[in-house]
Protein backbone atom coordinates (compact mmCIF):
# COMPACT_ATOMS: atom_id res chain seq x y z
CA UNK A 1 0.00 0.00 0.00
CA UNK A 2 2.60 2.00 0.78
CA UNK A 3 4.37 1.22 -2.79
CA UNK A 4 1.11 2.88 -4.21
CA UNK A 5 0.99 6.05 -2.08
CA UNK A 6 4.25 6.69 -3.44
CA UNK A 7 2.88 6.44 -6.84
CA UNK A 8 0.08 8.43 -6.82
CA UNK A 9 1.68 11.04 -5.25
CA UNK A 10 4.01 11.17 -8.36
CA UNK A 11 1.92 13.57 -10.10
CA UNK A 12 -1.52 14.18 -11.09
CA UNK A 13 -1.43 12.05 -14.28
CA UNK A 14 -0.99 8.73 -12.00
CA UNK A 15 -3.55 9.66 -9.23
CA UNK A 16 -5.84 10.56 -11.57
CA UNK A 17 -5.04 7.15 -13.65
CA UNK A 18 -5.27 5.07 -10.60
CA UNK A 19 -8.65 6.67 -8.69
CA UNK A 20 -10.42 6.05 -12.11
CA UNK A 21 -9.45 3.08 -12.45
CA UNK A 22 -9.78 1.37 -9.06
CA UNK A 23 -13.12 3.44 -9.20
CA UNK A 24 -14.57 1.83 -12.32
CA UNK A 25 -13.29 -1.84 -10.99
CA UNK A 26 -15.88 -3.73 -8.48
CA UNK A 27 -14.53 -3.66 -4.73
CA UNK A 28 -11.75 -1.62 -5.44
CA UNK A 29 -13.47 1.58 -5.47
CA UNK A 30 -12.24 2.33 -2.16
CA UNK A 31 -8.82 2.68 -3.14
CA UNK A 32 -10.01 5.62 -5.82
CA UNK A 33 -11.95 7.42 -2.84
CA UNK A 34 -8.77 6.57 -0.80
CA UNK A 35 -6.69 8.23 -3.61
CA UNK A 36 -8.87 11.39 -3.65
CA UNK A 37 -8.49 12.01 -0.03
CA UNK A 38 -4.68 11.49 0.15
CA UNK A 39 -4.23 14.23 -2.64
CA UNK A 40 -6.55 16.80 -0.99
CA UNK A 41 -4.75 15.73 2.50
CA UNK A 42 -1.55 16.53 0.71
CA UNK A 43 -2.26 19.06 -1.59
CA UNK A 44 -5.37 20.70 -0.99
CA UNK A 45 -8.85 20.58 -1.59
CA UNK A 46 -8.25 22.38 -5.55
CA UNK A 47 -5.69 19.64 -6.39
CA UNK A 48 -8.26 16.44 -4.83
CA UNK A 49 -11.05 17.85 -6.77
CA UNK A 50 -9.02 17.77 -9.91
CA UNK A 51 -8.73 13.96 -9.14
CA UNK A 52 -12.20 13.80 -7.98
CA UNK A 53 -13.45 14.55 -11.54
CA UNK A 54 -11.48 11.35 -12.78
CA UNK A 55 -12.86 9.10 -10.33
CA UNK A 56 -16.47 10.51 -10.29
CA UNK A 57 -16.91 9.45 -13.90
CA UNK A 58 -16.81 5.70 -13.17
CA UNK A 59 -18.69 6.88 -9.94
CA UNK A 60 -21.64 8.31 -12.21
CA UNK A 61 -21.40 5.17 -14.17
CA UNK A 62 -22.45 2.86 -11.50
CA UNK A 63 -25.11 4.98 -10.01
CA UNK A 64 -26.58 5.48 -13.68
CA UNK A 65 -25.82 2.47 -15.63
CA UNK A 66 -25.30 0.04 -12.70
CA UNK A 67 -28.26 1.53 -9.91
CA UNK A 68 -25.56 1.33 -8.00
CA UNK A 69 -25.15 4.18 -5.38
CA UNK A 70 -22.52 2.98 -2.99
CA UNK A 71 -19.19 4.23 -5.11
CA UNK A 72 -20.47 7.90 -5.66
CA UNK A 73 -21.97 8.04 -1.88
CA UNK A 74 -18.32 6.73 -0.31
CA UNK A 75 -16.59 8.80 -2.65
CA UNK A 76 -18.36 12.12 -1.92
CA UNK A 77 -18.05 11.56 1.38
CA UNK A 78 -14.15 10.80 1.47
CA UNK A 79 -13.92 14.42 0.03
CA UNK A 80 -15.96 16.17 2.14
CA UNK A 81 -13.96 14.38 5.43
CA UNK A 82 -10.93 14.91 4.32
CA UNK A 83 -11.25 17.96 2.98
CA UNK A 84 -12.83 19.64 6.62
CA UNK A 85 -10.10 17.48 8.44
CA UNK A 86 -6.90 19.44 5.98
CA UNK A 87 -8.51 22.89 6.94
CA UNK A 88 -9.49 21.81 10.60
CA UNK A 89 -6.98 19.51 11.48
CA UNK A 90 -9.86 18.11 13.51
CA UNK A 91 -10.86 14.50 13.71
CA UNK A 92 -14.42 15.62 15.45
CA UNK A 93 -15.13 18.29 12.83
CA UNK A 94 -14.30 15.76 9.94
CA UNK A 95 -16.76 12.94 11.44
CA UNK A 96 -19.54 15.45 12.21
CA UNK A 97 -19.64 16.60 8.51
CA UNK A 98 -19.58 13.21 7.16
CA UNK A 99 -22.52 11.86 8.91
CA UNK A 100 -24.41 15.40 7.70
CA UNK A 101 -23.67 14.77 4.37
CA UNK A 102 -24.46 10.58 5.31
CA UNK A 103 -28.02 11.89 6.51
CA UNK A 104 -28.59 13.78 3.37
CA UNK A 105 -27.49 10.83 1.73
CA UNK A 106 -29.58 8.26 3.36
CA UNK A 107 -32.96 11.02 3.00
CA UNK A 108 -32.02 10.88 -0.89
CA UNK A 109 -31.61 7.74 -1.23
CA UNK A 110 -35.68 6.80 -1.36
CA UNK A 111 -35.89 9.04 -4.25
CA UNK A 112 -33.23 8.79 -6.11
CA UNK A 113 -32.47 4.60 -5.84
CA UNK A 114 -36.04 3.10 -4.79
CA UNK A 115 -36.36 0.33 -7.05
CA UNK A 116 -32.55 -0.81 -6.14
CA UNK A 117 -33.83 -0.08 -2.20
CA UNK A 118 -37.08 -2.52 -3.16
CA UNK A 119 -34.73 -5.22 -4.95
CA UNK A 120 -32.38 -5.60 -1.24
CA UNK A 121 -35.65 -5.72 0.48
CA UNK A 122 -37.02 -8.29 -1.30
CA UNK A 123 -33.62 -10.49 -1.04
CA UNK A 124 -33.90 -9.58 3.02
CA UNK A 125 -37.61 -10.60 3.35
CA UNK A 126 -36.73 -14.18 1.22
CA UNK A 127 -33.70 -14.71 3.94
CA UNK A 128 -35.95 -13.60 6.82
CA UNK A 129 -38.97 -15.51 6.01
CA UNK A 130 -36.48 -18.79 4.72
CA UNK A 131 -35.44 -18.35 8.49
CA UNK A 132 -38.21 -17.36 10.69
CA UNK A 133 -41.17 -18.53 8.73
CA UNK A 134 -43.24 -18.39 11.34
CA UNK A 135 -42.77 -15.22 12.60
CA UNK A 136 -42.86 -14.09 8.75
CA UNK A 137 -46.30 -15.25 9.12
CA UNK A 138 -47.45 -13.38 12.27
CA UNK A 139 -46.01 -9.93 10.47
CA UNK A 140 -47.64 -10.44 7.55
CA UNK A 141 -47.59 -6.86 5.67
CA UNK A 142 -45.71 -5.63 8.54
CA UNK A 143 -42.62 -7.45 7.10
CA UNK A 144 -42.15 -5.68 4.58
CA UNK A 145 -42.71 -2.33 5.88
CA UNK A 146 -39.94 -3.24 8.28
CA UNK A 147 -37.13 -4.77 6.12
CA UNK A 148 -37.75 -1.21 3.93
CA UNK A 149 -37.29 0.81 7.33
CA UNK A 150 -34.31 -1.60 7.84
CA UNK A 151 -32.63 -1.06 3.93
CA UNK A 152 -33.44 2.13 4.11
CA UNK A 153 -31.35 3.08 7.54
CA UNK A 154 -28.72 0.19 7.00
CA UNK A 155 -27.61 1.13 3.65
CA UNK A 156 -26.48 5.08 4.04
CA UNK A 157 -25.25 4.00 7.51
CA UNK A 158 -22.64 1.20 5.77
CA UNK A 159 -21.88 3.81 3.28
CA UNK A 160 -20.83 6.22 6.47
CA UNK A 161 -18.68 3.21 8.05
CA UNK A 162 -16.76 2.74 4.44
CA UNK A 163 -16.02 6.29 4.23
CA UNK A 164 -14.83 6.89 7.88
CA UNK A 165 -12.21 3.76 7.12
CA UNK A 166 -11.33 5.20 4.06
CA UNK A 167 -10.55 8.62 5.43
CA UNK A 168 -8.44 7.46 8.07
CA UNK A 169 -6.61 4.85 5.47
CA UNK A 170 -5.89 8.20 3.47
CA UNK A 171 -4.84 10.26 6.47
CA UNK A 172 -2.24 6.80 7.03
CA UNK A 173 -0.92 7.19 4.01
CA UNK A 174 -0.15 10.96 4.36
CA UNK A 175 1.40 9.77 7.67
CA UNK A 176 3.56 7.04 6.32
CA UNK A 177 4.81 9.46 3.15
CA UNK A 178 5.41 12.37 4.97
CA UNK A 179 4.65 11.99 8.74
CA UNK A 180 5.87 8.50 10.10
CA UNK A 181 4.06 7.67 13.23
CA UNK A 182 1.77 11.06 12.84
CA UNK A 183 -1.41 9.26 12.85
CA UNK A 184 -0.94 7.04 15.50
CA UNK A 185 -0.55 9.73 17.97
CA UNK A 186 -3.22 11.61 16.04
CA UNK A 187 -5.83 8.66 16.48
CA UNK A 188 -3.82 7.93 20.21
CA UNK A 189 -5.57 11.06 21.19
CA UNK A 190 -9.18 11.22 19.18
CA UNK A 191 -12.03 12.20 21.62
CA UNK A 192 -15.18 14.03 21.32
CA UNK A 193 -15.81 17.48 23.14
CA UNK A 194 -18.84 17.57 25.90
CA UNK A 195 -21.01 19.07 23.49
CA UNK A 196 -20.47 16.60 20.72
CA UNK A 197 -21.08 13.44 22.71
CA UNK A 198 -23.88 14.75 24.25
CA UNK A 199 -25.28 15.81 20.76
CA UNK A 200 -24.79 12.68 19.48
CA UNK A 201 -26.79 11.02 22.19
CA UNK A 202 -29.58 13.51 21.97
CA UNK A 203 -30.29 12.17 18.59
CA UNK A 204 -29.91 8.45 19.52
CA UNK A 205 -32.82 9.15 22.03
CA UNK A 206 -35.12 11.70 20.21
CA UNK A 207 -34.46 9.49 16.70
CA UNK A 208 -37.61 7.01 17.43
CA UNK A 209 -39.88 10.04 17.52
CA UNK A 210 -38.62 13.02 15.05
CA UNK A 211 -40.11 11.39 12.04
CA UNK A 212 -36.51 10.22 10.21
CA UNK A 213 -35.43 6.44 9.98
CA UNK A 214 -34.09 5.81 13.66
CA UNK A 215 -31.57 2.88 12.33
CA UNK A 216 -30.40 5.62 9.78
CA UNK A 217 -30.28 8.65 12.64
CA UNK A 218 -28.58 6.06 14.74
CA UNK A 219 -25.72 5.66 12.64
CA UNK A 220 -25.56 9.03 11.82
CA UNK A 221 -25.08 9.99 15.29
CA UNK A 222 -23.36 6.83 16.93
CA UNK A 223 -20.65 6.40 14.43
CA UNK A 224 -18.67 9.32 15.91
CA UNK A 225 -19.01 7.86 19.25
CA UNK A 226 -18.06 4.45 18.16
CA UNK A 227 -14.69 5.74 16.28
CA UNK A 228 -14.07 7.68 19.51
CA UNK A 229 -14.52 4.72 21.67
CA UNK A 230 -12.42 2.65 19.36
CA UNK A 231 -9.87 5.88 19.43
CA UNK A 232 -9.66 5.49 23.24
CA UNK A 233 -9.30 1.66 23.12
CA UNK A 234 -5.98 2.17 21.08
CA UNK A 235 -4.74 5.31 23.11
CA UNK A 236 -5.06 2.98 26.20
CA UNK A 237 -3.28 0.76 24.80
CA UNK A 238 -0.53 2.63 23.71
CA UNK A 239 -0.30 4.88 26.65
CA UNK A 240 0.54 1.38 28.86
CA UNK A 241 3.01 -0.22 26.08
CA UNK A 242 0.66 -3.07 26.14
CA UNK A 243 0.95 -5.56 23.89
CA UNK A 244 -0.60 -5.81 20.48
CA UNK A 245 -2.40 -8.69 21.04
CA UNK A 246 -4.86 -6.61 23.39
CA UNK A 247 -6.01 -5.17 19.80
CA UNK A 248 -6.19 -8.37 18.36
CA UNK A 249 -8.43 -9.69 20.72
CA UNK A 250 -10.14 -6.46 20.96
CA UNK A 251 -11.31 -6.68 17.29
CA UNK A 252 -12.05 -10.12 17.36
CA UNK A 253 -14.50 -9.34 20.16
CA UNK A 254 -15.82 -6.82 17.88
CA UNK A 255 -16.81 -8.97 15.12
CA UNK A 256 -18.06 -12.10 17.72
CA UNK A 257 -20.06 -9.72 19.36
CA UNK A 258 -20.95 -6.56 17.38
CA UNK A 259 -24.25 -4.74 18.75
CA UNK A 260 -22.76 -5.36 22.08
CA UNK A 261 -19.38 -3.99 22.11
CA UNK A 262 -20.15 -1.08 20.02
CA UNK A 263 -22.97 -0.17 22.53
CA UNK A 264 -20.15 -0.37 25.28
CA UNK A 265 -17.61 1.50 23.28
CA UNK A 266 -19.75 4.49 22.65
CA UNK A 267 -20.81 4.80 25.98
CA UNK A 268 -16.91 4.63 26.86
CA UNK A 269 -16.40 7.64 24.47
CA UNK A 270 -19.49 9.65 26.48
CA UNK A 271 -17.54 9.18 29.49
CA UNK A 272 -14.47 9.49 28.19
CA UNK A 273 -15.58 13.01 26.50
CA UNK A 274 -16.27 14.23 30.11
CA UNK A 275 -13.48 12.38 32.14
CA UNK A 276 -10.73 12.28 29.82
CA UNK A 277 -9.77 8.53 30.75
CA UNK A 278 -6.74 8.52 29.07
CA UNK A 279 -5.36 11.43 31.12
CA UNK A 280 -6.12 9.87 34.07
CA UNK A 281 -3.45 6.78 32.80
CA UNK A 282 -0.01 6.96 34.40
CA UNK A 283 1.91 6.06 30.76
CA UNK A 284 4.31 2.82 31.22
CA UNK A 285 7.53 3.62 29.77
CA UNK A 286 8.77 6.35 27.75
CA UNK A 287 6.19 9.20 27.35
CA UNK A 288 4.97 9.41 23.60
Amino acid sequence: MRALAQYVMRGPLQAGGVAALATAIPYLSWIGAAVVGLVILRLGVAQGLNIALWALLPALGWAWIGNEPTVISVLLLVFLMTAVLRSTVSWEKSLLAGSGLGLVIGLALPVLFSGMLQEVTEAFMSLYQWAYPDMSQQLGSDLEKAMRSMVEGLMPGTYLGMAVAVAMLSRYWQAVLYNPGGFRREFHAFRLSRGVSALCVLLLLVAPVIGINPLLLGWVAGLPLLVAGIALVHGVVGRKNASNLWLVVFYALLVVQGFTISLLLMLLAIVDSWLDIRGRIKPSGPAE
